[in-house]
């Protein structure tokens, strides 16, 4: 009983702590249904309480499969130092830094296009279960693509004196604000180069990293006035305060509400075009899935 609640303690941290929190990620799935055409919208919208909640799922995995993580994140200075010099493709990448080295600094862009295949297969295959979690995965890697400290050695600011600024920037503001946040986004369109996408999504939230850990260090807060205490999930916790997240959002000029809507957007233009590559199956009176 000891070893269950342990685990249930260690997970519930997790989703405190990385890829966007619960809240941003549940989200950012959800508001992706209604950015889909009538085809295949009606049946992502039919099925839009599953993909909500099954959008934390690839970092649940990670306590089960020692593989999952570096699907999560690319430490891109720790490949090269300019991200232009990464291969794109997999076996280009595959060849020059080997696979540990590949497992070891993150796989994300490469990730996002093996979830994009997957799902065009369960569309090909007509499979409701199939297509839901492969959804519901691919968002979840789409999302993690947009915040910057995915996509650093320095994810958690460990290397610049700003630990904690992870789980700052891609939960607790958005948390706080998230319910002003502009998500009328568009709709999805066809994206031609899913691979390439993937690359280019993950080069401009790249370019984003030193604005992200300068803008927070510049503050100038004291000490005192960056934290505060509210409860949360029944219990006591010491968060950045209100005030700090404000001026942190501001002097980034709302970077996390404008990476979180540009997620929305990936997300559904990624479903969207596996649908269409997958040859537009007639999806209006498909099963629902067991």
């Amino acid at each position: 009983m000891k070893g269950l609640l342990l685990l249930l303690s260690m997970l519930l941290i997790w989703l405190l702590c990385s890829s966007w929190g619960f809240y941003a990620h549940t989200q950012i799935n959800y508001l992706a249904v209604f950015c889909l055409p009538p085809q295949p919208g009606r049946f992502f919208k039919s099925h839009i309480n599953y993909l909500r909640a099954h959008a934390v799922d690839p970092d649940m995995r990670r306590y089960a499969d020692t593989l999952e993580a570096p699907r999560h994140y690319l430490d891109v200075e720790l490949y090269e130092s300019n991200i232009d010099s990464i291969p794109r493709r997999w076996n280009d990448a595959l060849k020059k830094y080997g696979l540990s080295k590949l497992h070891a600094q993150g796989i994300l862009p490469w990730q996002i296009h093996i979830s994009y295949l997957r799902l065009v297969g369960a569309f090909e295959e007509q499979d409701s279960a199939k297509i839901l979690k492969s959804a519901a995965d691919l968002g979840h890697y789409i999302a993690d693509a947009h915040v910057p400290l995915h996509t650093t050695e320095n994810h958690n600011g460990q290397l610049t004196n700003q630990a904690g600024i992870h789980a700052f920037w891609e939960s607790r503001i958005p948390e706080l604000f998230g319910d002003r946040y502009n998500f009328l986004v568009g709709r999805a369109q066809y994206i031609s180069g899913p691979l390439q996408k993937s690359w280019a999504i993950v080069s401009h939230t790249h370019s984003l990293v030193d604005s992200t850990l300068k803008m927070e260090a510049g503050l100038g807060f004291k000490e005192r006035q960056k934290y505060e205490f509210s409860k949360r999930k029944g219990k006591l916790l010491k968060q950045y305060s209100r005030s700090y997240a404000l001026a942190y959002s501001n002097a980034m000029n709302n970077m996390v509400e404008k990476q979180m809507s540009a997620a929305v957007l990936a997300i559904a233009s990624f479903w969207y075009s596996a649908w269409i590559d997958a040859g537009q199956p007639d999806m209006n009176h498909w099963a629902s899935p067991p």
